[in-house]
């Protein structure tokens, strides 16, 4: 049963990568910097790829700002906050430029067959994290539901899908799980603002969201993605998107010890697949074992509609190069 998408060591594809590959429980494969040299290269790593595994979905974490894995041969897309910082003086401007910033990610992503980037952050800008920081479109929740649309429309305008992130919120948490696990101490009360972009997001459709590695003790002791609660609120709000959890690598999860539990304990909480990035050791343990989805076909179901979709080659190009014009002529507006 698939059940995690993992990282792989570097930008070729090595026998050892072709064999996890090959693996039941392979559900696709998330490229990091570390996988890039050169388009040609991309090109090259993506084809292998796909002829190993032709039903493997590819992503990437393509936010843009600090957070854009593949650089040379790509067009730099500002930090969301550029895009914040615009909407305060021309939210109209704001809007589009966001817009044309989804297209171009998905326009070129999808020159190298890539399904999806992890976009659009949906947590509120605050001080306190630094992990977030200008990663989130602005402070506002009704601002970061508004650029997150506009993301979201140029996306679409390529067939590529969208995942929300890191539900119910990280954007006032001071920790970075990345490197430890971080406590929300509030009420809902507290985080109602927290939680607006997200509830806009499952109204609009959204494809995807993904948890975060923190504990939000007033509602569960365990972290959002292990927690049922969490997902079962998902649900409840009406959202029947797919739910992948972040990097069960990261310090955030790694309550758990085994990679194989981790990798459980998601999928059992209501995850409908896992991402397991950086540890290769633990990446070759965790595929070598069999997972139980609670709910196979319609995880199978939220999981297809996160594959790019069909689109016309002639109109894509002219949505690309529009919005790289548009992009390119307001540069001043994103700073």
């Amino acid at each position: 049963m698939s059940a995690v998408i993992i990282g792989i060591a570097g930008p070729q594809l090595q026998p050892q990568d072709t064999a996890q590959l090959k693996q039941p429980a392979c559900a696709g494969v998330i490229l990091f910097s570390r996988n890039y040299e050169s388009p040609p290269q991309l090109q090259a790593l993506c084809t292998a790829i796909r002829d190993t595994r032709p039903d493997l979905l590819l992503c990437v974490d393509h936010e843009g700002g600090r957070v854009q894995r593949f650089r040379a041969g790509f067009t730099a897309i500002p930090a969301a906050a550029a895009f914040g910082h615009c909407f305060d003086h021309r939210p109209l401007l704001a809007c589009q430029l966001a817009e044309a910033a989804g297209t171009v990610i998905a326009y070129e992503l999808r020159q190298y067959d890539i399904d999806f980037s992890l976009t659009p952050i949906l947590d509120l800008a605050d001080p306190v994290s630094t992990v977030i920081g200008d990663r989130a479109f602005h402070a506002n929740p009704a601002v970061v539901a508004i650029l997150a649309d506009a993301l979201r429309r140029g996306l679409h305008k390529l067939g590529m899908a969208a995942v929300g992130k890191h539900y119910p919120g990280h954007g006032r948490v001071s920790g970075d799980s990345h490197h430890t696990l971080p406590h929300d101490l509030r009420d809902l009360a507290e985080r109602e603002a927290d939680l607006y972009p997200f509830l806009h997001q499952i109204e609009s459709g959204i494809e995807a969201l993904m948890p975060a590695h923190i504990v939000y003790p007033h509602i569960d002791e365990r972290p959002a993605g292990y927690s049922p609660q969490h997902i079962a609120a998902l649900r409840h709000y009406g959202f029947d998107g797919a739910i992948i959890s972040d990097d069960l690598d990261m310090a955030g999860a790694q309550g758990i010890a085994d990679p194989g539990e981790r990798i459980q304990a998601a999928l059992t909480a209501g995850a409908d697949v896992t991402l397991m990035c950086n540890d290769l050791a633990a990446i070759r343990q965790a595929l070598s074992r069999d997972y139980h989805l609670p709910d196979a076909a319609n995880s199978a179901r939220r999981l297809a509609a996160l594959r790019a979709r069909p689109i016309d080659t002639a109109s894509a190009a002219a949505h690309y190069r529009a919005a790289q014009e548009l992009l390119q002529a307001h540069a001043a507006d994103l700073v």
